[in-house]
């Protein structure tokens, strides 16, 4: 009987992912891949209960309740007009107020927009605080721009932006592109346009209203996770172990700083051009330097580092990425969407990797997830484990409506206690609903369950 359900609930899974497909254009596509996995995993929840079918809470969860498009007009340094797209995707706010990054980069889109914030209601969902769902952002490159077209820019976007945020309305936070020089900018038009000093963008410099600790959020969150999912699997601490990570941005080299707190050994981190490889671990203050403040590629690392290796990406193996080519105990992708291939997924296994942990958004193809799976990897999903950034944005969030600043120590304390209450709770709901170990199920199955049944006790 359970198997004759299982496969009905299939069929009107599969059905509602071919109307979605029908009716959007290919840039969609990566929505359709994050809405399939999630579907697919909370099959179980959806036949132990007909409450969810009764009230469809799953054709009402895939649709974003509004897409927010508008046109940024702004001046270069040399008085040329530009022209961008700006975007917000209010997913779903059932929980609480939109919250989700603002990304810019010429890869934003509608459909990516959609991805992240379909993911970004379960994410923020698991954390146990009261958020709702969103993302947002622009089609606009800040790389090799300057200060002023940067602030222009900015100022141009939060003209049309500000009529859609608010303190219990959409609080924004940071994401690709969008660091706290963007914030900032975002932020002070915001003030000079409203005159008021809200909480309504999180990811803020510390002198007006930031926390302490965000850009490490996401870093430290995505080893905390860890830790405590390799303990409740019985598997070997990170302590002393080779640790590989990819990217080279703030989830990256903060995962890289907590690893090496923790007496791990990271071994590499890549960007666009290439992979470094230190076997002796790599030389995080020398990439800080070059990421951070003179913005270089990491091949400048091999400079002062000439018996470090540098895998230029014409170099990768086929289909895959040097970064997972070599030994170690545990991998964490900071990097981006779909970085992680079934290639990849094979290597990590064959070179005794125990455990992967998403930092970036999405970033292992469907392919090396099922592969992670089958071959009893400890596999930990981005919505779960990256989830440290967001609930470091609702501490934030909870300073600014107090009127406090928290000690950095404070904010660790709580990052790590709401990383390791995520984890336990997906582990536990995994084991409820029949898929004990995997965490993509658990963490999908819990984050829906929150949503839907709040969804449902507020009706239509």
């Amino acid at each position: 009987m359970k198997d004759a359900k299982t496969k009905e609930v299939h069929k009107e899974i599969a059905i509602e992912i071919k109307k979605h497909k029908e009716s959007h254009r290919m840039e969609h596509d990566v929505f359709y891949q994050a809405l399939e996995e999630v579907l697919y995993s909370i099959v179980p929840l959806i036949i132990s209960d007909e409450k969810y079918t009764i009230h469809s809470v799953v054709k009402r969860l895939t649709v974003p309740d509004r897409i927010i498009k508008f046109k940024v007009e702004w001046f270069d340094d040399q008085q040329n007009v530009h022209v961008n797209n700006g975007y917000r995707v209010q997913f779903n706010n059932t929980l609480g107020p939109y919250k989700g990054g603002l990304r810019f980069h010429p890869s934003v889109n509608e459909g990516i927009l959609k991805f992240l914030g379909f993911e970004q209601i379960l994410k923020n969902a698991l954390t146990g605080l009261p958020i709702g769902g969103a993302k947002g952002g622009s089609d606009f490159d800040p790389k090799g721009k300057s200060d002023f077209e940067v602030m222009k820019f900015c100022t141009s976007f939060m003209k049309e932006l500000h009529k859609y945020i608010g303190p219990t309305m959409d609080v924004p936070a940071g994401d690709i592109g969008v660091g706290g020089r963007e914030i900032g900018y975002l932020f002070g038009e915001y003030k000079k346009i409203t005159s008021k000093f809200d909480g309504v963008l999180t990811g803020k410099p510390n002198f007006f209203g930031g926390s302490l600790m965000r850009p490490q959020a996401t870093g430290y969150g995505v080893v905390y996770f860890t830790e405590k999912m390799l303990e409740i699997e019985g598997k070997e601490s990170l302590e002393g172990k080779v640790c590989t990570v990819s990217g080279a941005g703030n989830v990256a080299l903060y995962t890289i700083e907590k690893l090496i707190e923790l007496g791990a050994i990271p071994v590499s981190c890549s960007d666009s051009k290439g992979t470094i490889y230190d076997s002796r671990g790599v030389d995080l203050e020398l990439l800080k330097d070059l990421k951070f403040n003179r913005r270089k590629s990491l091949v400048d690392y091999i400079t002062t580092h000439p018996e470090a290796q540098y895998i230029p990406v014409s170099k990768y193996p086929k289909g895959g990425h040097a970064v997972w080519n070599f030994e170690c105990h545990a991998a964490f992708p900071c990097a981006t969407q779909n970085e992680l291939t079934e290639v990849d997924a094979k290597n990590l296994v064959k070179n005794a990797c125990i455990s992967v942990s998403e930092g970036a958004n999405m970033p292992s193809t469907p392919e090396a997830i099922a592969y992670f799976l089958k071959s009893d990897i400890c596999f930990a999903p981005a919505k779960a484990a990256n989830a440290g950034g967001v609930a470091v944005s609702n501490f934030e969030m909870s300073q600014n409506a107090a009127m406090q600043k928290w000690s950095f120590e404070k904010v660790d304390r709580k990052l790590k206690g709401t990383m390791q209450y995520i984890c336990t709770n997906v582990s536990e709901t995994a084991k409820e609903y029949g898929v004990e170990g995997n965490y993509v199920d658990g963490a999908n199955i819990a984050g829906f369950k929150r949503v839907a049944d709040a969804m449902i006790a507020e009706g239509i």
